[in-house]
């Protein structure tokens, strides 16, 4: 049976490989110990090299099974924690010692040597959250990410990081009280390098040692699973790093991948290759299977799909004379296809951003197999509009405007990501300009923007407590700005509109059509006005708010008649704002407005947002 995968594992499709390939707890002849398996074709020969052996190369050759260009080797009386790695000799003299691809966990830095685990020990506790994620309609359910590093979301006093459990403790809670209901990981793979975040992976089955061991980050997913809360994992296929004992040249040859990535110093693998394709896609289906994470965020798709991506001049051409890379868009369409099949409740989420058509339909219809995308260009012109200053804004009132001309085109994700708050960018707040005040009323103003506009939310750890510096990966986030009144009630803010968010139905229910918006008044561009309507099947929300320091009058189109009250308003004294809280009814007058037979009055403060409920009649 062994063969047999070893066999499959040369052909496009077979995705079980970090169940044959690695290190396995197994027993032999009544014996029990570790069995080792290792793909390197172009090797002259490879060496098991450990603890267990004093790290002598000569004291255990692995064999070799030429047809399937698999080394193995059975060592007894070992089991979980030994560390060990492959000592490859080359066809040239050379040799190098190198971690295991396919490895579950890595030594602590600077050690690079992988380390034998059992997977199957922990005992899961999620049974109740697997079960009924099966049955919902992902794309009819709020989804209010938040994106986190966390080697730097918070840190002990001495500077050390928080590990797995403590992250039960300190963030599951934090997720809970500020109304997230998805968290996403930035790069929790194994990598060398702390400044890559995470995105140049060397043990892409291993979950990185900074933080605990593989069942520390099962424990955290499964508490995460019991609080309500979905795990999604940033998942870096497109390349790999240099790293000695990585994937770089790894019997040898360019075995994984031989082409530079121009813009990041790296490898871009080579997905015609069929056991490449089969390690990454094994890759993806492993942490659904044995960390239960409820969906991936593909970094990078763009520099899969084109042969050319970062380079100033075009060099290569596919068979057909083009630029895009057929191997790689295979390659999506395959993984999709994978993950779906064994996993149709998985958020697949491509990190695309060019034009791409389709990138979030079946296959079968010319897609790339997606179900989800972030939105990079309504995240590129919102930050852009509200870095111009308030009296400026009337002339860019299509940057707010244009996202509705291809918002139903794709599944979106609206994200405010880590990338746009470092290297220079600055933070949120400090994008906006005018004075300390205007930031703040601006920044709320945004959120509501963000929460109110069809698609899914994701936001960057730290912007619920509005930083003025960018994230920096080596430190906490600035906590101590709670103790300040304009952070903290920004803080509060969120947490409100983030529980109104996830509550109500029109914010959420229909986004992938017209059915679900319809714009108000799209041209108030003098005012810097924008109004629109959320709907779900018998309920709509109205918003309205204005990104100009000015206040006007407006009269907004309701829909029926009854009475509507303010369900939330940027800018009240309740978060640190200027207006009272208006807290009873407006009632609908027979005057059209916006193609509407009735309609309300409302002051409009400058640099504020308002969502409008009706007040709904017993039945």
């Amino acid at each position: 049976m062994k063969k047999k995968k070893w066999q499959a594992y040369q052909e496009h499709g077979f995705y079980k490989g970090y169940e044959c390939l690695g290190a396995h707890i197994r027993e032999r002849n009544g014996k029990k110990g570790v069995e080792f398996a290792l793909w390197a074709p172009h090797a002259k020969a490879v060496s098991l090299v450990g603890s267990f052996n004093y790290w002598n190369e000569h004291a255990n050759p692995m064999i070799f099974e030429e047809d399937t260009g698999i080394w193995h080797c059975f060592f007894a009386g070992i089991s979980a924690g030994e560390s060990y790695k492959y000592k490859i000799f080359d066809h040239h003299g050379g040799s190098v010692y190198k971690a295991d691809p396919y490895g579950y966990f890595c030594e602590k830095l600077p050690g690079t040597s992988s380390v034998v685990v059992d997977l199957s020990e922990y005992e899961w506790s999620n049974n109740h959250w697997m079960k009924q994620r099966k049955s919902k309609n992902i794309y009819q359910e709020p989804m209010n990410i938040y994106e986190i590093h966390l080697g730097s979301w918070r840190r002990n006093e001495d500077g050390s990081y928080l590990n797995y459990k403590d992250l039960v403790e300190q963030l599951i809670p934090y997720l809970k009280e500020m109304n997230y209901n998805f968290v996403e990981l930035m790069p929790i793979m194994e990598h060398p390098f702390d400044g890559s975040w995470g995105y140049q992976t060397t043990g892409y089955f291993a979950v990185s040692s900074r933080y605990g061991t593989p069942s520390d980050m099962m424990y955290f997913i499964d508490c995460c699973h019991q609080n309500g809360i979905g795990v999604i994992l940033d998942w870096v296929p497109g390349h790999f790093c240099r790293d000695e004992q990585g994937l770089l040249n790894f019997d040898g040859t360019p075995l994984y991948g031989k082409i530079d990535h121009p813009n990041w110093g790296t490898i871009k693998f080579d997905f015609g290759r069929p056991q490449v394709r089969n390690f990454l896609i094994s890759n993806a289906l492993f942490y659904f299977d044995k960390y239960r994470v409820d969906g991936i965020r593909v970094d990078g798709v763009t520099s899969i799909l084109q042969l050319n991506f970062g380079m100033d001049q075009p060099i290569y051409r596919n068979q057909n004379g083009g630029y895009e890379d057929l191997e790689g868009i295979d390659f999506l369409k395959a993984l999709n296809k994978a993950v779906f099949e064994r996993y149709p409740f998985a958020v697949m989420a491509a990190e695309e951003s060019t034009d791409w058509p389709l990138v979030t339909y079946p296959i079968d219809r010319g897609g790339l197999g997606f179900n989800f995308k972030w939105n990079m260009g309504w995240m590129n012109d919102t930050l852009k509009y509200i870095e111009h200053h308030t009296f400026e804004r009337f002339h860019h009132h299509n940057l707010i405007t244009f996202a509705m001309h291809y918002a139903f085109s794709e599944n979106f994700i609206l994200p405010l990501s880590h990338d746009e708050v470092v290297h220079g960018k600055k933070s949120l707040l400090d994008k906006i300009p005018g004075s300390y005040e205007e930031k703040f009323k601006t920044l709320k103003v945004l959120a509501l923007y963000q929460i109110s506009m069809p698609g899914k939310k994701l936001s960057f750890m730290g912007n619920e407590i509005a930083p003025f510096i960018e994230w920096r990966y080596y430190e906490s986030l600035e906590w101590f700005l709670l103790e300040y009144p304009n952070h903290r009630n920004h803080q509060l803010f969120i947490k409100k509109l983030n529980a109104f968010y996830m509550k109500d139905q029109p914010l959420w229910y229909n986004e992938k059509s017209w059915d679900g918006f319809r714009w108000l008044d799209v041209n108030d561009a003098d005012r810097s006005i924008y109004s629109y309507i959320r709907f779900s099947e018998d309920d709509e929300t109205i918003v309205v708010f204005s990104f100009t320091n000015q206040m006007y009058n407006h009269r907004l189109g309701v829909p029926r008649p009854g009475k509507y009250r303010i369900a939330l308003q940027t800018n009240s004294e309740d978060f640190g704002g200027e207006e009272k809280p208006l807290l009873g009814y407006i009632t609908a007058q027979a005057i059209p407005s916006h193609g509407f037979d009735y309609s309300i009055p409302l002051d409009v403060s400058g640099l504020s947002g308002y969502l409008i409920k009706r007040k709904k009649s017993r039945k």
